[in-house]
């Protein structure tokens, strides 16, 4: 079977000016006339850049403006993984062509402003050579002040045909004196230049809420104090990474003492402080304080709380003597149509 051909293509070949290389790529070039970008070579050919993110700075770039470019916002519009994406942003960032900056809104919102630049090199040249090779920008023209009419000369009789006639030239009147002269329009100086492409510092964040204390027992005693010293002077022999000062070991002992205190297993305490620590352990004090702060639990309750809730009372059915309908009373009798009509009956009687 033989190969199909393009006849467009071969058609488009043929009209290709100048001989053609014998290898390698041969370019088709048609003018785009909409939904276009145009991208430079500095970016399509960069030497360090990888093929992933020259794509994504192209795409970006593509991107109408204010449109999301987070790595899930772009997840969800091509069929790159996130992973793959970081990776092109942070090749990206690091070679000047993104820039991601938080920024705090006038309602007090704090969001990521992302900003790309197709020319990261040409950001770092100094404005002070750009604004030279410009053209200066004219300014408007000052206000003058009103010139007083200017008195033309008399007429003059007509001279002999050999006499030459004088020429009158008008002369321009002096400003009025009590004016002043004209102004000379000063040209606005232009503030100086800044540093092009300066990393903008991020606003400064809300505080952070201070820690919970220490917990402490309701009473210290003596018996409490010395088990939680010896709970934590003997953690360095189920965990050797867990090695407290003296000072650590009387600054923690009521935090233990609380957990002991609240009928917690001295093992089970051990366990809980020691159990799956990060790697490497750098301050194994703070470690111990925060686990002892965050996972204290509650006090055990009582026999009182443990008892299951009492229920109300529930008044019995009776059977009506007089109608034998059912009604709820303590005792039996006659409910209370029945009542009612004896005491109208008496009453009549």
């Amino acid at each position: 079977m033989d190969t199909q051909q393009n006849t467009a293509l071969t058609r488009a070949l043929a009209e290709l000016p100048g001989p053609l290389p014998a290898r390698g790529v041969l370019h088709v070039t048609i003018r785009h006339t909409d939904r276009f970008t145009v991208v430079g070579n500095d970016l399509a050919q960069h030497p360090t850049l990888s093929t992933t993110a020259v794509g994504f700075a192209v795409r970006i770039q593509s991107l109408p403006q204010g449109t999301e470019v987070g790595i899930k916002a772009l997840a969800a519009r091509f069929p790159e993984g996130e992973k793959l994406i970081a990776t092109a942003l942070r090749e990206l960032e690091a070679h000047g062509y993104l820039q991601r900056a938080r920024t705090r809104l006038p309602n007090g919102r704090i969001v990521t402003r992302t900003v790309f630049c197709n020319q990261p090199a040409a950001l770092l040249r100094p404005r002070a050579a750009t604004a030279a090779a410009e053209p200066p920008v004219p300014l408007p023209p000052q206000p003058q002040p009103p010139l007083p009419p200017v008195p033309l000369p008399a007429p003059v009789p007509e001279a002999p045909a050999e006499l030459p006639v004088p020429v009158l030239v008008p002369q321009t009147p002096d400003p009025d004196p009590g004016l002043g002269p004209a102004p000379t329009p000063v040209p606005e100086e232009l503030p100086p230049p800044t540093a092009a492409f300066a990393p903008r510092l991020p606003p400064p964040t809300a505080p952070k809420p201070p820690r919970p204390p220490l917990p402490h027992p309701r009473e210290l005693t003596p018996e409490l104090a010395r088990a939680a010293t010896a709970l934590l002077s003997d953690l360095r022999n189920h965990a050797p990474q867990f090695i407290l000062s003296e000072a650590q070991v009387q600054q923690l002992a009521p935090g233990v003492a609380a957990w002991l205190e609240r009928d917690a297993h001295p093992d089970t305490i051990r366990h809980i402080l020691t159990n799956n620590p990060p790697q490497p352990v750098k301050y194994p004090a703070h470690l111990v304080k925060h686990r002892l702060t965050t996972l204290l639990p509650p006090p055990l309750p009582g026999t009182l709380e443990l008892a299951p809730p009492r229920r109300a009372p529930v008044t019995p059915f009776q059977t009506c003597d007089g109608c034998e309908r059912a009604f709820r009373s303590p005792t039996p009798g006659h409910c209370r149509d029945c009542r009612t009509r004896t005491l109208d009956l008496r009453a009549a009687a």
